[in-house]
């Protein structure tokens, strides 16, 4: 699917079309304000001097200095006006049968999970949200720890995210592709590392793709992929990580039983590949340090083997 690049002047969502479009007024008329000024400053420069001063030329830029004043408090004002109407058009998106997503921050990564009103049905993922095309979608957006901040430029503008605190967005994405987000709120050392993809879909595509989530982990085929499967079993990462289908249950780090449906992993730090997998493995404090997940004493022969698991739970 086609990758598009962050930008708040590319808008794929009704939202975003209306913060570029206020965008766009904003710019032209500070452009239109700074060639005025460059453009009475020149003129100032090029003036003659003149010995005197004539008491009409005090008054003239009196009116001059007045007018001014009057033109950039309706300036300013025409601009609030905007501003508080793009708010209003932000917040009017809504549709009862929206697709509803709690959205929490941790640091570093994204915890997400689809909400359902039956309780087995709920899929909980992490860094990549799903969406369909054409169709609204809720965010419920909270921290676990620190501030942190939800930004897909493509499709919204910025949402801090308070410890204790839930709030709500609407966003829909009017076209496929998959869009980029970032934490825009200094969280720690790995701010920059905090990453995550909107993937827009096909409502067919979206559904089949929700339905695949709700299934538990499937059983490893080959040698490679048991041996991966019963290292991870036998490792501390069964305390934070869970597997459907498995012994491994904790809910301190993200849930993995189809990481390996993910397009990258470490919060878009690397692609989910058996060598990116395993150079996570081997030693993530090289890779983000800072990171809560702390360095495993694993055999080489038992890192390979748990990424190619890893790596199958598709």
């Amino acid at each position: 699917m086609l990758g598009i690049a962050p930008s708040v002047l590319d808008p794929a969502g009704p939202q975003a079309a209306h913060i570029s479009s206020l965008w766009w007024l904003m710019f032209w008329v500070a452009t239109a304000v700074f060639v005025l000024v460059l453009g009475f400053l020149l003129a100032a420069f090029l003036r003659r001097p003149r010995a005197r001063v004539p008491i009409t030329a005090d008054r003239t830029l009196t009116r001059a200095v007045a007018a001014s004043a009057v033109v950039t408090a309706l300036i300013l004002f025409g601009l609030l006006v905007a501003s508080m109407w793009t708010s209003r058009a932000i917040a009017s998106l809504g549709a009862a049968s929206a697709v509803t997503v709690n959205v929490t921050g941790h640091q570093f990564w994204w915890e997400i999970e689809y909400e359902d009103a039956v309780p087995s049905r709920r899929v909980t993922t992490a860094n990549e949200i799903h969406i369909p095309v054409g169709r609204p979608v809720v965010l419920k957006v909270t921290s676990r720890d620190v501030i942190h901040s939800f930004w897909a430029p493509n499709l919204h503008g910025k949402r801090d995210l308070v410890p204790g605190i839930t709030s709500a967005i609407w966003l829909q994405a009017d076209q496929p592709a998959v869009y980029r987000g970032q934490c825009a709120e200094f969280c720690g050392r790995q701010h920059a590392h905090m990453a995550f993809e909107v993937v827009a879909e096909p409502q067919a595509q979206f559904d089949a793709w929700l339905d695949a989530q709700r299934q538990p982990s499937i059983a490893p085929a080959g040698d490679a992929a048991i041996r991966g499967r019963d290292a991870f079993m036998r490792a501390q990462c069964i305390l934070c990580h869970t597997i459907r289908g498995t012994g491994a249950g904790a809910l301190v780090g993200p849930d993995l039983t189809h990481v390996g449906s993910r397009g990258k992993i470490a919060s878009g730090t690397l692609p989910t590949t058996a060598a990116g997998l395993a150079q996570w493995l081997r030693d993530p404090q090289h890779i983000k340090p800072g990171n809560q997940m702390p360095p495993s004493p694993l055999a080489d022969g038992d890192v390979q083997a748990m990424a190619v698991y890893l790596e199958s739970l598709k």
